[in-house]
């Protein structure tokens, strides 16, 4: 037996407006607390506790800041904080209880600041978990960090848990699937034997990035019309639209793992990917609406069930990264990457294939090393030089695997 993390999602119940203004009290003291540790510099669990102590809020928050905070810093480099963060606790916030006589059969048991002052709300769950949250309640499962997050007039929790499954068979040699996860090309799927890029997949992003378009310019007006019951009806929409996609895209992608011998799928840690992307405010809003996590948690929960393990690696530079060679090269377009060393035979590739490729190829320990210095400062440490060549390329090798071929 192994195990496996899954994240489990329920839906508070409505709350009465008591319990709503102390949900949004905790949540906002949280958010301060946060940026104000990490505005402190604080890089140590001690220097954020120092900080977010005075603080009202519920002290499996401040473990969670304690623990979170320096990770923000020395794991994950960011440089800036998002505004939407959802409210973390440890897994010692994770009471639930259950009984069938409820209308809603689970409850949640919320933690507050203060003796006496917790509160019971019931949940609304994926009936697809139900025997999760009685594994839990039942100490078959653990539970890890707890997320609360308001979506408009919903509060939704996310819940983590590790539960025991059976180990997957590997006979031989596993196949690596590289999966990039982005905005244009949604997924780009890629399998590596024996160090060459097989069978790749593109699954494209365009009707998402229609659908979130439409959906922020919809609602904009909408509100501007003060015409909230439109607002909430048109936002469930496009929620669920957005929903299906990932659920499809996910199945198939699983689907495509699973004709390769001894398929193991490869992602990046996108965990904390909204700290990390920085492409100006206009991107940014964009990239932090679409749910990474979120694609790849299907992706994660669907392989689970099929017997596919799942590996996570550094995202670091993958799409800048020769996946035959290691050096870094130019993402000159969104739809090719070159390659800058001269004795490479890879001169111009599909660059979404390539930084599958590349995911697939840090599966492997030797693979998790960082990119070669071609001649100049190129340093992954450092990001300024790594759009640039060196030199230009000889003529190598025909172009390899254009855009044209492999578009879905």
């Amino acid at each position: 037996m192994t195990t496996a993390t899954k994240t489990l999602e329920a839906t508070l119940a409505p709350p009465t407006a008591h319990k709503e203004e102390k949900l949004r009290d905790t949540l906002g003291t949280y958010r301060e607390a946060l940026a104000d540790a990490f505005d402190s510099g604080a890089d140590t669990m001690g220097g954020v506790s120092d900080v977010v102590t005075p603080y009202d809020i519920p002290y499996q928050a401040k473990a969670a800041l304690c623990s979170y905070v320096p990770k923000l810093r020395k794991t994950y480099n960011a440089r800036e904080l998002d505004d939407e963060h959802p409210l973390r606790l440890t897994n010692q916030a994770a009471k639930f209880d259950h009984s069938d006589e409820r209308e809603h059969e689970f409850t949640w048991w919320v933690p507050r600041p203060g003796r006496g002052t917790n509160f019971w709300i019931p949940l609304r769950i994926n009936p697809e978990q139900r025997e999760l949250w009685f594994d839990i309640l039942n100490e078959d499962a653990k539970a890890g960090e707890i997320r609360l997050q308001q979506h408009r007039k919903n509060w939704v929790l996310h819940v983590s848990v590790e539960y025991p499954v059976e180990e997957p068979t590997e006979d031989g040699d596993t196949t690596p699937i590289g999966l990039d996860i982005g905005e244009t090309a949604l997924i780009t799927a890629c399998g590596l034997k024996r160090g060459t890029p097989t069978r790749p997949v593109l699954w494209s992003g365009k009707r998402a990035k229609h659908l979130r378009k439409e959906m922020s310019t919809t609602l904009q007006r909408l509100q501007k019309r003060d015409a909230e019951w439109r607002v909430d009806e048109r936002f469930d929409y496009y929620q669920n639209a957005l929903t299906d996609i990932i659920e499809k895209a996910s199945r198939e992608v699983v689907d495509y793992a699973a004709t390769f011998d001894n398929p193991r799928i490869v992602m990046e840690d996108l965990t904390y990917i909204r700290e990390r992307l920085d492409y100006g405010k206009f991107m940014n809003r964009r990239l932090h609406a679409w749910a990474f996590a979120r694609l790849q948690g299907r992706v994660e929960d669907k392989a689970t069930d099929a017997g596919i393990p799942v590996e996570y690696v550094n995202p670091a530079y993958t799409s800048q990264t020769c996946h035959e060679c290691d050096h870094l090269g130019k993402r000159a377009s969104q739809a090719e990457f070159r390659c800058t060393n001269e004795e490479c035979h890879v001169s111009t590739f599909q660059a979404d294939i390539s930084a599958a490729a590349s995911i697939a190829k840090r599966v492997n320990p030797w693979g998790e090393s960082v990119p070669w210095k071609p001649g100049r400062n190129d340093s992954p440490r450092d990001g300024s030089g790594s759009d640039t060549a060196v030199r230009p390329p000889k003529p190598s090798a025909p172009t390899q695997m254009t855009l044209g071929a492999y578009e879905s």
